[in-house]
Formats: structure tokens, sequence, C-alpha cells
């Protein structure tokens, strides 16, 4: 019975498919010809309309693109710097990600410089990783692939090419917007009033300004198209060749997105969540629906299989939901009758789905071996108030301003540019309508075929009704963690500029209020004509002549004393030297000098958290003999200090490195109401400057700086007083 309902619903769709491709022409040459036109004047029509939205959304894009390359430049200098000055930019994880880039170049060839990733040994200390499954450098991959198959070595350097690559990747990103909000409202005036807003708000849109290689750098602009493709495809009355495009491209950005960030899965699990919460309603067409489950699995199942059988794919909340969806596809086609019974049904649907989604995950994560993120659960613990911890790691990620609530400048930015009251506007609209429609089905009446403008009835097509439930989803997470406005933001753009553009939001809006005194379609053509328009001139008007003096303004970077450290280590250092310290230094003197390191900041690992919490040490109060079993442990033979560290004045007390570890450490006297006993040492870092026994005992001062102090570990200890 399964396998004849889902041969039927294939050939109900083929049908619906030929007949609205037959229907269409029909119904638009009598439309015209009621209007006095001709069919080929409508052809010309549309085909400028298209032309020049797709000139619009390919050009902003583009000069975004630009944008941020002229930004940079100004910012960085990066045509007058040298090589190892170009490098220090880069901070951080995305140190470590560069790094593994010009490891590929620098192989013999593509496939030794692979091999070389996935059996790693020269980057961690006693470590073998498999760089490729545990940082995710499918990027790095084939941006070193296009660089050597393009013949680009003669043209430019490798730096300009990777984030070349990058910012063309945030110009595809804007022009996904674009065309998304332009599907959604008809016009490419809503296209540009998004691009608009999404560069005002660059500060919270994106964070391409502080960290190039990040992976969501690399993987959004591909779920912004896939989220541009999704939306075309939940169109009603789309033509089959359209649907088709849309569904093949639905396909290639969801596999790419999977393959490009380890969280991926996470976001697309947000994204079934809506498609679920769409369909229980009856809101959107089921086999469409389905149809998106299955590239769902799919994508999870090719993920797994190129990320090296990545377990935490198959334990993924993402894969527990499409199975469990696809089971209980059979009853939710039950549901479809217009029946007390299937009323009920649908009650129990949501409730079946969800019971059988936490089953099906709690299953696999007791029978499949796994090490999926587990301190991220205790972190939501914690983050919740449902437990505490003195846990270093644990503290420390708290400690983050990405995972704090966004404060209160985030609201005020996204206000003075106009956005978030034109946002909230638009949702509440969207949402009573929606609300309105979802009422309209538990009573049994049917959705329109076709939706007029003068029905003022917007909550009834699904690709709105699916990006208001999207955007709540997404803006729920950005109100608990400020880093997730980097996901939410793009789309409070997008959604905002579509409303104020659209003709239907406008009467929607009118069909409630009972405009009589002025007719209500021409009011809506006026107002989604007017009220962009006005926003952009005055968008225009104040932030235009800041975005020019951000290009104009010539800013200086410059970090002489990292400089000198990275010379020194290049010209001094044993080659065969392991490097210890904060893991953020670790990254870039791995990229800046190659050598091996005895952590990285990566936070996805549990033994490289416990290495960084350990290392960490040297800046608390701690003997000398601990932190030298500690640092020999990893076979450490240099230490650098960190003056910025050791010193640290932080905004936030308890938030800094030291008072972390003085926390974990029980060193201090009292901390919200616990008593803690005095340790008898000294602050390491403090107390190894002062060149007295016991600390010169194992380490000798080699080099320092205004910034950095480099020790070597001896080998030979001498027990002098």
């Amino acid at each position: 019975k399964m396998s004849l309902g889902a041969a039927d619903l294939r050939q109900r769709k083929k049908q619906n498919c030929t007949e609205s491709d037959k229907m269409a022409p029909e119904e638009r040459n009598k439309e015209n010809s009621k209007l006095g036109r001709s069919p080929k004047y409508m052809l010309i029509q549309r085909f400028a309309k298209l032309f020049f939205g797709c000139l619009a959304a390919v050009t902003s894009g583009m000069m975004y693109a630009v944008y941020l390359s002229t930004y940079h430049e100004r910012k960085f200098w990066f045509s007058s710097r040298q090589e190892l000055e170009r490098e220090i930019t880069f901070q951080g994880d995305s140190a470590i990600y560069y790094s593994f880039y010009k490891e590929l170049l620098k192989a013999p060839s593509f496939e030794r410089g692979v091999y070389e990733l996935t059996h790693n040994n020269k980057t961690i200390s006693l470590k073998t990783i498999n760089a490729v499954q545990q940082m995710t450098l499918y990027p790095e991959l084939i941006a070193s692939v296009l660089y050597q198959a393009s013949g680009s070595e003669e043209v430019i350097e490798p730096v300009y090419f990777y984030i070349g690559i990058v910012f063309g990747l945030q110009g595809i990103y804007v022009t996904a917007l674009f065309v998304t909000s332009w599907v959604m409202s008809g016009t490419w005036l809503a296209g540009m009033l998004t691009v608009a807003w999404f560069i005002i708000n660059r500060t919270d849109t994106t964070r391409i300004d502080y960290s190039i290689p990040s992976r969501e750098n690399w993987a959004l602009p591909y779920f912004a198209c896939q989220v541009a493709a999704l939306t075309g495809y939940l169109k009603k009355n789309l033509n089959c060749s359209a649907e088709k495009f849309c569904y093949l491209l639905v396909n290639a950005s969801t596999y790419t997105f999977m393959m490009m960030w380890e969280y991926s899965h996470y976001l697309l699990f947000v994204q079934a969540v809506s498609l679920f919460l769409l369909d229980s309603f009856a809101l959107a067409q089921t086999e469409k629906v389905h149809e998106v489950y299955r590239i769902y699995l799919f994508s999870v199942i090719v993920g797994y299989l190129l990320q090296f059988e990545n377990s935490a794919l198959l334990v993924s909340p993402l894969l527990s939901l499409v199975v469990a969806l696809m089971l209980s596809k059979s009853l939710q086609m039950n549901m479809k009758k217009s029946t007390f019974v299937s009323r009920l049904l649908k009650i129990m649907y949501i409730y079946l789905v969800l019971t059988v989604a936490v089953t099906l995950n709690f299953l696999l994560k007791m029978f499949i071996p796994h090490k999926e993120n587990g301190h991220l659960l205790k972190f939501i613990e914690v983050k919740l108030g449902l437990n505490t911890t003195k846990n270093f790691t644990m503290n420390w990620l708290l400690c983050q301003e990405s995972l704090q609530a966004p404060s209160q400048d985030f609201f005020l930015r996204l206000t003075q540019s106009s956005l978030l009251p034109f946002y909230i506007l638009v949702l509440i609209i969207c949402l009573f309508s929606v609300t309105q429609v979802i009422f309209r089905r538990i009573c049994g009446e049917p959705l329109k075929e076709t939706v007029k403008l003068e029905d003022g009835r917007i909550g009834e097509r699904p690709e709105i009704v699916y990006h208001v439930i999207h955007t709540i989803l997404l803006g729920c997470l950005a109100m608990c963690l400020e880093g997730m406005k980097y996901l939410w933001t793009p789309y409070v753009c997008m959604l905002a500029a579509f409303g104020v553009c659209s003709p239907e939001l406008w009467m929607t809006l009118f069909k409630w209020l009972r405009l009589k005194a002025v007719h209500p379609i021409l009011l809506a053509l006026i107002l989604s004509m007017a009220v962009p328009t006005i926003i952009g001139f005055s968008l225009w008007k104040e932030f235009f002549p800041r975005i020019m003096t951000e290009l104009t303004e010539l800013q200086e970077f410059y970090d002489p004393d990292t400089v000198e450290l990275m010379t020194w280590i290049r010209r001094q250092a044993p080659v065969a030297a392991v490097f210890a310290g904060s893991p953020q230094l670790m990254g870039v003197i791995k990229l800046c000098t190659g050598w091996m390191v005895s952590s990285l900041p990566l936070y996805n690992d549990d033994d490289l958290l416990k290495r960084n919490e350990n290392i960490y040490q040297i800046y608390s109060k701690r003997s000398a003999e601990d932190i030298y079993k500690i640092l020999t442990s990893y076979k450490a033979n240099f230490l650098v200090i960190e003056d910025s560290i050791c010193n640290e004045v932080g905004p936030v007390r308890g938030c800094r490195v030291k008072d972390l570890l003085d926390i974990a450490n029980g060193h201090v006297v009292c901390e919200e109401g616990d008593n803690y006993a005095y340790s008898k040492y000294g602050r390491f870092c403090h107390e190894i400057k002062m060149n007295y026994s016991p600390y010169v005992n194992y380490f000798t001062r080699v080099y320092w700086n205004r910034s950095y102090f480099v020790y070597r570990i001896n080998t030979v200890i001498s027990f002098q007083s």
C-alpha cells in the first residue's frame, strides 16, 4: 500500500506539473486579451523584468564582493605587507585553516597533500589527527585544487586567491538573499532593499571582518542558495521546468552545505522543523515537503561517507527527525481527509513524530559509538541554569561574547537602520494571517489553488509560511546566543524587505482594516512602491557617506611584537621544537613558522579541550614543578607567555583566564558565597619573570619583547637554590 501510495503521489505530481504547464499559457492569454495586450508584448515584458532583475542581483553580489576586498585592503594594507605580516592577520582558528591550505600547495601532489592531512602528525605533539575530518577542510581542498588547476600560480599569490574565493562566496550570499526576496515579493526592488540592509548592518549579519576562513563564511552562502531554491520550490502553480530547476538546486546546495561546516546539520534540523510544522497543518504540497526530507536523508548519508564515517551525523537530531517523518508519512496522508478522525489525528501527529524522533535518537546514541560534542550538552545545561560547574573550559565558553545573550546595542543598531521596526510589522501581519489560515484548515476549509491580490491572504502562500516559521525559530536562538545573530539577521533583512515591497502584505492589512475611502488594491500597489523608495532614500542619505568613509579611511593594523616573535622562532628555534602557550597564539605560530605546537584553538575534541585547559595553567597559581610536568608530558621544548593574558584587565571580572583558572583550581577566597583557600604559590606567569629558584631550575628565558616572553624548557634540571 505504501508503494502504491507513493506511486500515486508521483503520478499526481506529474499530472499537476503538466496541467500547470498547459493551463498557465491559456490563463495568461485570456488575461492579456482582457487587457488588450498581445502575448508577444507580455513575453517581452516578462523577459525584460527577468533580465534586469538578474542583472541587479548579480551586480549587487559583485559590488559587495568588491566592497569587502577594498575594505580588507584599507584595514590591513595587504598589498604593501610582507608574507609574514599578512599571515599574522589570520588569528586563532582562522590561522589553522589557512596553514593547511598552505601545506596542500607545498605538497608534491594533491594526493600526497590529502594523505598528509588525513594522517597528520606534524601539527600537534604526540597526536595524529585526521585534519580533514576534524576541522572540515573541504573548503581548503577545493581552493587548492582550483588554484593549481587554473594555473593561477603565475598570476596571483595564494593568499589573494584564498580570500578572493571567500569574498566571492559572500557576493553569492548577497545575491541569494536578493533572489529570495524577489521571488517572494515579485519585485526586484525588494532585493535591492535586502542588500542595502544587509550591508548597513554588516556588523550583525556576517563575521567576515573578524575571521575570513571560518567555516560559516564558506558554508552560509550555499545555505542561502538552498533557501532561495526552496522558496521557489514551495511556490504554488510553478511550471514543471522551474520546479525541476529549484529541486536540483536544493539538492546540490544542501549536499555542499553539509560538507562545508561541521554544524550544518543543526541548521538543517531547524529548517526541517519549519517544514514539518508547515506540512502538519497541510499548508504545502506534502509530496514536495517529503522530497526535501529525502534530500536531507541522502545528504546525511553522503556526508557520513565523505567525512570518513562521521558518527556524529548518524546520531544527529536531523536524521532522527527525518526518519520519524518518513515513518509517519502514511498517517499524515490520512489526515488530509476532512473528517473528525482526521482532525484528531492532526493533533496527535506532531506528538507522534516528536516521540518517535526522540526515541530513535536515544536508541542511536545507545548503539552507535560517537563523540557528538558531549561538552555541548553540558554547556546547554549550565546555560539554562539546570546545572553549575567550576570547570575551566565550560566557564570559559560561557564567558565568550558569542555565547552570551545579545546586548542592547544589537537591537539599537537594527532600530537605527529602520530594519527592526519594519521586520516586526511584517512578521506580525504574516503571523496573524498564517494563524487565520491554520484556523480555517482546522475547521475543514480548503486552501485556494491560486491566491489573488484582492483576496488579502498572504498566509496561504506556503513559501511565506515557511519563512515566518523559520525566522521565528532562528530568532529564538539568536535571543539566547549572540553568535546566532549571524544566522538570523540576514533573513530579517530579507523578510522585512519582502514585506514592505509586497502588495499582498499591504492588501492583507487593508482587508483587516476594511478600507472604503480609497480603493485598497490601488493603495497597496502604491505603498509597495512608495514605502521601499522612501526607506531607500533615507538609508542612502544617512549611511552611504559612512560606508564611503570606511573605504577611503586608511586604518592601521600592525603588530610588531608578534612579527618579531615569529621572526625569532624562524631563525633561532630548532626545526623539531614544540611550542606551548595559549591556543590562539599556537595557531598563529603554526601558520607563520610551521613549527609543531602542543595545542590548537579547536573546541570539538575532548582531548584538545583538556590539553588547552592544562596548558592554560601557566597563568594559574601553581608551582614551577607542576607546570614543568604538564609541559613535558606534551613534549614541549619552548613556552611562550603572553603579557596580555597574564596582566589581563577584562571588562567582566570572573571571565578573565586567570580568574577562571583560580575558580577551577580553588585558589580564590570567596566566589558567590563559597569559600576557598589561598594558594601557597604565586601566579606562575608573574613569578617566572623574577628569575629566581625554583623557576630558573626548570625554565630558561631565551627571548622577550613588550608582549611575549619565551622560555626554553630545560631537559637537565639544576636544583641550585
